[in-house]
């Protein structure tokens, strides 16, 4: 469980700051009062004095950044704890810096009702060290026939809408969902998925044709991603395309904005940093949903990362055991673990010079809590002091044994990394170290 606040006040001293939400970068402290509340960070925080018995930390050659929020968790609980539960999940955030993230509601059963929404936060306030925030179903059971209660789950604390990895057909159906969650003001979140051009198992092209695989065109994300681009101008409701995997459903994210659609849209980390040549021998760790695409593909995603067409960065964590993994590669189960992984994955982006580390922070921290309207995200006064300090430069070999997740389908097994998260805070509580 969060431990309860702090009964003594912190300070991390000689700290570089990034705080995305004040577009502020410099060396200075964060201080943060008994209440776990922060009181000032930046360079002039020290000015006030330390607050009298206060913890010290010295964040020499660290940088502190607002905790990160991952916008897209699997979990198995309820239903199939053997996967993952709400505990695990947390654990394993805290490990890769995640202060908070949003739970989908694709368990057994489905979240799609107020008792269930309930259940989950209570079993987050019991057990999970992070902040959880529950999204709940858009249609009863994720079956696309019927709507589920939106105004009473935002009202018992559902964050947003979505159908997990289901596709949603019926259009008249999310018209009248997105009209109720305009006025309810809440965020329909769908991965756009033609179900039945994307029955395939890898990227649709050459190398799928070479190792005997069915592939999923573009058209499978791009055909439904224009229906609900236009469907979130027609209704004025705000729309996150909550998984993008192809340049061309960037463009047409843009285009959309550009007509006035109220649409954000993420990307996962596996899909800024891996390609279907990763597959190799059939390793089915990096079988996922979407495929993984071009190296093309991958390179302009990153570039539409960077001139901020696609908002958020998100895990896409999604544990999948032995028994559904370790199988032929067409029959094995889309998804891979990677809250421990975002954040050290995503710095190859900025080691590389591809994109800012202001603006990659800004993608798994700042950005997520204002689409989500989560109280995360910022480093400003009067903020919880959910806080990630990371060491840009720590090389480290990962082996799927590290993990904290109770999967272990990890694709970045044996990758060689470099930066990692040294400590991460809750509330000015230290809930995870090195």
């Amino acid at each position: 469980m969060i431990a309860p606040v702090l009964d003594k006040p912190l300070v991390i001293e000689n700290v570089r700051i990034i705080d995305p939400s004040r577009n502020l970068d410099e060396t200075g402290a964060i201080v943060v009062g008994a209440d776990g509340r922060i009181l000032a960070a930046g360079a002039e925080a020290l000015n006030q004095g330390r607050p009298e018995g206060a913890i010290l930390r010295d964040g020499r050659g660290l940088i502190a950044t607002p905790g990160l929020v991952d916008a897209r968790v699997h979990v198995g609980e309820p239903g199939e704890e053997h996967r993952e539960t709400i505990e695990s999940a947390s654990r394993a955030a805290a490990a890769g810096g995640v202060t908070s993230f949003i739970m989908m509601p694709d368990t057994d059963p489905v979240i799609d009702d107020i008792a269930l929404v309930e259940f989950v936060l209570k079993t987050a306030r019991d057990k999970a060290i992070v902040n959880v925030y529950p999204a709940a179903a858009l249609t009863k059971g994720l079956l696309g026939q019927e709507m589920t209660e939106l105004g009473l789950l935002k009202e018992a604390g559902a964050v947003a809408f979505t159908e997990g990895h289901r596709a949603l057909s019926d259009s008249l159906l999310l018209r009248r969902a997105m009209t109720y969650a305009r006025e309810f003001d809440a965020v329909i979140a769908l991965q756009p998925r033609e179900k039945y051009l994307g029955n395939g198992v890898m990227n649709e092209g050459l190398l799928a044709s070479w190792l005997g695989l069915s592939g999923v065109p573009k058209e499978a994300e791009l055909i439904p991603l224009e229906r609900d681009l236009r469907m979130a101008a027609l209704t004025r409701a705000k729309y996150h395309a909550s998984q993008l995997s192809v340049p061309e459903a960037a463009e047409a994210m843009r285009t959309a904005r550009n007509r006035g659609a109220n649409a954000t849209c993420a990307v996962s980390i596996n899909h800024l940093t891996l390609n279907e040549n990763d597959i190799g021998e059939y390793r089915t760790f990096f079988k996922l949903s979407p495929p993984l695409r071009t190296e093309d593909d991958r390179v302009a995603m990153v570039d539409a990362l960077a001139d901020g067409t696609i908002d958020i960065i998100t895990s896409s964590h999604d544990p999948q055991d032995v028994d559904t993994k370790r199988l032929p590669f067409a029959d094995a189960a889309d998804g891979a673990v990677g809250l421990e992984t975002m954040l050290s994955a995503a710095l190859r982006l900025h080691h590389a010079g591809q994109v800012p580390l202001m603006r990659l922070i800004d993608a798994m921290s700042t950005r997520p809590a204002q689409i989500f309207g989560l109280d995360a995200g910022t480093l400003k006064p009067g903020a919880k002091a959910d806080i990630t300090l990371i060491d840009l430069e720590e090389p480290w070999l990962l082996s799927k044994d590290m993990l904290l997740s109770r999967s272990k389908n990890t694709p970045f097994d044996d990758a060689r990394l470099t930066g990692r998260v040294v400590a991460t805070y809750v509330g000015a509580r230290c809930v995870h170290a090195l």
